[in-house]
């Protein structure tokens, strides 16, 4: 049977810390084999015909962690996300970024523009990776844009609705059709929540670092025994 392939999946890549433990490895070597997991599932997904694919990088949260893991993790996006970008530009898709730039690294921050830059102009798909990012935050930010057009007169305030959020979002993605969370947490943990109020949501046991194609794939046959009525009745 033909999947129906969802538009837009999101991805919170969880488990990297307790894979490498397991493993008695330090935490960052888990860190480290997410990040190469995540480039095979990335190429995957869009080989699928996948339109969108958003993945939690690093969340607002995440700086509550010890110095040693962030800054290794910083330094990861920087040299394992550069061989990323550069299969996803091969393959002509956009990369965007979702989250705030303060406490982001110089180094970082030129990284991301580069790869914005560089691939504005693909249409073979989106990849969005959500880096410093919260779900709240993107909220009150688009707010704060908006309420500010209002005071300057460019917004009536009775012509706010939905759609104009999504203008003011980091970036104007299309709703999210699934999301997948692994290593068996059953939460959403701020992430994408405005796009995210109508997604499946598929949950694992699987810790990211192992998982794989046929993960991905058990999550696409999931996803189309679903009945999506968008609150509606099916007829």
């Amino acid at each position: 049977m033909e999947l129906n392939i969802p538009n837009h999946v999101a991805i919170i890549m969880d488990g990297n810390g307790r894979w490498a433990q397991n493993r008695n490895y330090k935490r960052t070597k888990g860190h480290q084999m997410g990040a190469k997991v995540l480039k095979k599932i990335s190429e995957y997904a869009f080989n699928k015909k996948v339109k969108v694919l958003s993945v939690f990088a690093f969340s607002t949260e995440n700086w509550k962690r010890s110095k040693e893991e962030v800054d290794y993790i910083m330094n990861l996006f920087v040299s394992i996300f550069k061989e990323n970008y550069e299969s996803m530009k091969k393959i002509g898709v956009r990369v965007v970024f979702s989250g705030l730039r303060s406490k982001l690294s110089d180094k970082v921050l030129k990284l991301i523009d580069k790869m914005t830059l560089e691939t504005k102009d693909n249409k073979n798909g989106i990849f969005n990776i959500c880096i410093n990012y919260g779900g709240q935050d993107e909220i009150v930010e688009a707010t704060k844009k908006i309420a500010s057009k209002v005071k300057e007169g460019i917004i009536d305030v009775n012509d706010i609705n939905k759609e104009m959020y999504n203008d003011y979002m980091f970036n104007d993605l299309p709703p999210i059709d699934l999301m997948i969370r692994t290593s068996g947490e059953y939460r959403i943990s701020n992430f994408m929540l405005w796009q995210m109020a109508y997604s499946e949501l598929y949950f694992t046991d699987t810790l990211w670092p192992d998982f794989d194609e046929k993960e991905f794939d058990l999550a696409l046959e999931s996803f189309n025994k679903r009945d999506r009525r968008y609150g509606g009745v099916k007829k």
